[in-house]
């Protein structure tokens, strides 16, 4: 089988068995959405924790559940990086109470085009960053409740409850910034609309 053909479990099988091949192929597959996962939650060393994410990946291998997808298992690791990255500068940290700007980073986040993109992006780094992360997750990985579950390491069953809460704090954060009144109508009128919008521009950056 050809490296282009396999699967990413089997690439990652095969870079952890030295095939350098398979491992820049399984990089190129998944490098945009770790990106995007980091990049909106740190300030810095974004390329290190995605370096990482992989490194970990290969190390872990033999932990890893084959009823799992390598997707959920890749962002399984990222999370527990990222939330690992904010503990080693912070040593208790609530990440259900406390956004990344708590944390130090900056408001504004690293990219938006337009001023609804970021607004929205301002909003998502303000809430807390385990709402922020089941957010996106479902936004712009367009991943379902079992897979998110997997991710955050909670229950199946709380998820839906977990993105509820993490919707309204959206709409909360939305509602108290400084748009203007028709900015702010528009945006919360369709938040799936823009979340879309937005997730194809941070794509498209990467590029």
């Amino acid at each position: 089988m050809e490296p282009t053909e396999a699967n990413d479990l089997d690439l990652l099988d095969a870079w952890r068995g030295g095939d350098a091949r398979a491992g820049n192929l399984l990089f190129r597959r998944h490098f945009a959405p770790l990106a995007r996962f980091f990049r909106n939650k740190v300030d810095v060393g974004v390329e290190d924790l995605i370096q990482g994410t992989f490194l970990a990946c290969i190390e872990g291998r033999d932990r890893f559940r084959e009823a799992s997808s390598f997707r959920t298992y890749l962002f399984a690791i990222a999370r527990n990086l990222l939330y690992g990255y904010y503990r080693r500068q912070h040593r208790a940290v609530d990440f259900v109470q406390t956004s990344v700007i708590d944390l130090g980073a900056s408001p504004s986040g690293p990219l938006g085009r337009r001023e609804e993109a970021a607004a929205l992006l301002r909003a998502l780094r303000s809430i807390p960053l385990e709402f922020q992360v089941v957010l996106e997750l479902s936004y712009w990985e367009d991943m379902k409740a079992p897979e998110i579950a997997e991710v955050l390491e909670i229950p199946a069953n709380t998820v839906r409850g977990r993105l509820s809460r993490a919707r309204a704090a959206l709409r909360q954060a939305l509602a108290a910034a400084a748009l203007s009144p028709t900015l702010l109508r528009s945006t919360l009128a369709d938040l799936d609309g823009w979340a879309a919008t937005l997730r194809a521009e941070l794509s498209g950056a990467e590029a």
